[in-house]
């Protein structure tokens, strides 16, 4: 696709990232610096700094992106970009993601289950470790077979076009990664229905009993608890939507027209911004679900600030206690 086209967003994007590659670095170096002064007591925790590492790896593909879409380096910078920046981009990605459904899946047992860390597996510490260690570990195995894949002779025609780099069985890996990618994905949407559904039926039912007297706490519950919800249709669903149909118009023998090529190219760079997007959104979800963060962050601000901010959010501890969350006496908050 050429870049000269009036609507390419190759004209745009490269500003856009700068500027939210700032951002994000800002925002996710001062999470790091917060949270890896946190003990790993919680699932929750656990989960939200392997976030945290996974937003500060996507960041590092950046400039290599924005150099290549401004044409810097020469075209060996795009061969960089498709050999290695791109797949750490996607890998990052999919820990995100699934990530996000582990939190969720931990936030159900917690609210609805009522469940301590002594008494469900998906709370224990050791426990969530684990899972975030296989989470990096599908992804590698998925992902590494890419890199090594890509490794066609390069010149500067091939490297405008990451496919050309693959040797076919890199291309059909390519393919199968795309659609396991997509799958998981979509799984990760039905485990977040299941348990946002699930919550929100939980907190519907409290409410009606405790609304006179909690309907604060109620509004703050649902602030705290759908902001990753809210982060994860944001930047991921619109990616996801075209994602299957555009690596399919890109491989060899796709029988799609140059214009609808363009087109699904044009929506793919678009939405794949929409999931860059996450390393701003992601310290949201930090401060309004994690306490120990929220406070952490709110001691380095002025004091008129802090009281303002404790004021406006409540939210339940991302650490585990043994009190049981009743929702009968009081709406559960995160």
């Amino acid at each position: 696709c050429p870049d000269s086209h009036p609507a390419s967003p190759h004209q745009v994007l490269p500003v856009l990232y700068v500027l939210i590659g700032g951002v994000g670095l800002a925002l996710n170096s001062l999470a790091a610096w917060i949270f890896f002064r946190v003990p790993s007591d919680s699932g929750m925790v656990v989960y939200l700094k392997n976030m945290v590492v996974a937003d500060l790896l996507m960041l590092l593909t950046f400039p290599w992106r924005v150099a290549s879409e401004l044409g810097l380096g020469g075209w060996q910078i795009r061969v960089a970009v498709c050999r290695y920046s791109a797949v750490l981009f996607y890998s990052s990605m999919y820990v995100g993601i699934i990530l996000m459904g582990l939190i969720s899946l931990e936030r159900y047992v917690k609210v609805v289950r009522h469940s301590s860390s002594c008494t469900h597996p998906l709370q224990r510490v050791g426990f969530t470790r684990v899972l975030a260690l296989l989470t990096w570990s599908l992804l590698l195995l998925s992902v590494l077979p890419n890199v090594m894949l890509t490794s066609k002779p390069a010149d500067e025609e091939s490297s405008r076009h990451c496919v050309q780099l693959k040797t076919p069985l890199g291309q059909q890996w390519h393919k199968v990664s795309s659609y396991f990618g997509v799958a998981l994905f979509w799984a990760t949407v039905l485990v977040l229905a299941f348990c946002y559904s699930s919550i929100a039926h939980h907190f519907y039912k409290s409410y009606r009993r405790v609304r006179q007297d909690d309907s604060g706490v109620y509004s703050k519950s649902n602030c705290s608890i759908f902001s990753l919800l809210a982060v994860f249709f944001i930047c991921f669903v619109p990616y996801h939507i075209c994602r299957v149909t555009y690596t399919q118009s890109q491989l060899p023998g796709s029988g799609f027209s140059w214009h609808s090529r363009y087109m699904l190219f044009q929506a793919k760079e678009v939405t794949l911004f929409l999931s860059a997007l996450n390393v701003c959104l992601d310290p949201v979800i930090y401060f309004l679900m994690c306490t120990k963060f929220r406070e952490s962050l709110l001691k380095k601000l002025p004091r008129g600030a802090r009281r303002i901010s404790q004021g406006n959010l409540t939210t339940l501890p991302c650490t585990q206690t043994r009190t049981s969350f009743s929702m009968s006496r009081r709406a559960s908050v995160i």
